[in-house]
């Protein structure tokens, strides 16, 4: 039984295409950290990931949840980090899903852990998937390095299926000038919207070139 911390990479599922298009948006970026949310649906508990405006964007599958109530009732902190979104188009009319890596831990550890929690997030931002299911060593670096320790093993993307396109799997270079300007960086803020508006003259002049209009 763990003691200290569990961590692994779980899928989830949306609802509906249409459910599904917030996860496209800026408001959920590869890298962003979640909350666990339990919500019981017809006498069945489900887990939902809620991202940090408050929203329940995707839902865990059974076994998740049920192993991750077992952490929640120990009082343990269950935090969601989102590493990639992705569409298959079968059976139809296709389907929106992903994995978030979850991390678990005691909160008499909480200051190490979220520090960890970041340094995979980091990663999680650059494409690459660091391995979060730790043994009593890498668990022991965690604690002995207050969080900044960080694994060298990484955890290749599931199997694509044909059909399937992975839509979100890093953070764009316009992501992260929003995602600076949120934080209070108005230069970043205004360069990222000279970004998307560059793009979208690009694009028109591109399609006039072709005579498309």
């Amino acid at each position: 039984m763990e003691t200290t911390y569990t961590g692994f990479y779980a899928r989830f599922d949306t609802p509906s295409k249409k459910d599904a298009a917030v996860l496209l948006g800026a408001d959920n970026l590869v890298g962003d950290l979640f909350d666990v949310e339990f919500v019981t649906e017809d006498g069945t508990a489900v887990a939902w990931i809620v991202n940090r405006f408050g929203h329940r964007v995707a839902f865990l599958d059974a076994d998740t949840t049920r192993r991750l109530r077992v952490l929640h009732a120990r009082n343990w902190m269950i935090k969601a980090l989102l590493s990639f979104v992705a569409f298959t188009d079968s059976p139809e009319p296709g389907e929106y899903w992903g994995e978030v890596a979850i991390l678990c831990f005691s909160p008499e550890h909480e200051q190490a852990f979220t520090t960890f929690a970041g340094n995979v997030a980091q990663r999680l931002m650059e494409g690459i998937r660091p391995e979060v299911d730790l043994g009593e060593q890498g668990i022991k670096q965690i604690l002995d390095s207050n969080g900044t320790w960080s694994p060298s093993k990484t955890v290749p993307l599931p199997t694509k299926k044909p059909g399937t396109v992975i839509m979100k799997g890093r953070r764009k270079m316009s992501e992260r000038l929003i995602e600076q300007g949120r934080k209070g960086n108005k230069g970043c803020y205004i360069v990222s919207w000279i970004f998307i508006l560059a793009v979208v003259a690009l694009a028109l002049f591109g399609l006039k070139t072709c005579g498309v209009f």
